[in-house]
């Protein structure tokens, strides 16, 4: 079986490593803040923190960018639209749009390891407009209806 490979451009910084797996059963390799200066994201404010990379996925690939657990649980801090999802056509530069639901203000400094990417593969459906859905034990129950 052959690895899907994803190709990475550097558009700032050669100084910070490239993502990588941090164990070999990693789902996820973590990204970086390639930034000049210190960012300051106040609580309740939300910012875009720049990778200084850019990517290529193979066609049938999404990129998922997600927040890192520890910086969930000890800070408060996540992402907006977790996960975010970066299409195998884009092109600009990864941007993690981070959000502070902590208790205090947190510093991002340049290198600063701050959400983590997982590539997985997509599939596109054909959309057939229909009058009538197949009727399912749950059908048009919403939120809590299987009560659980």
């Amino acid at each position: 079986m052959s690895v899907p490979v994803l190709k990475l451009k550097r558009l700032r910084s050669n100084d910070l490593p490239l993502p990588s797996y941090q164990t070999p059963d990693s789902a996820g390799m973590d990204l970086m803040a390639d930034i000049i200066e210190p960012v300051v994201i106040k609580k309740g404010e939300r910012r875009l923190i720049p990778t200084g990379l850019s990517i290529e996925l193979p066609c049938g690939y999404e990129a998922q960018i997600r927040a890192r657990s520890g910086l969930a649980l000890k800070k408060g801090i996540g992402l907006v639209n977790a996960p975010g999802t970066i299409d195998a056509d884009y092109r600009g530069e990864v941007g993690i749009i981070l959000i502070n639901w902590g208790d205090e203000d947190f510093e991002i400094k340049k290198g600063d390891r701050i959400a983590q990417m997982v590539i997985a593969p997509v599939t596109q459906v054909q959309i057939v407009e229909s009058t009538q859905l197949t009727e399912t034990e749950r059908s048009s129950g919403g939120f809590g209806s299987t009560g659980k």
